[in-house]
């Protein structure tokens, strides 16, 4: 995969027990926590055939 410009924030709310099994999956991964979700994503787009180029549905207003 080739590199792509970081040029986008992501901020979420979430538990403690969510950022704490983040963090264990990065640190088993040797990677970073924002690297961590980048992969895990990443992973979801390929399980499940989704493309960038998709049309989303925003909820932001």
């Amino acid at each position: 995969m080739s590199r792509l410009k970081k040029d986008e924030t992501l901020s979420i709310r979430t538990s403690a027990e969510i950022k704490r099994l983040l963090r264990l999956a990065a640190e088993r991964e040797r990677r970073s926590v924002a690297s961590m979700v980048e992969i895990l994503i990443l992973e979801y787009a390929r399980r499940y055939h989704l493309t960038s180029s998709e049309p989303t549905q925003s909820t932001e207003e």
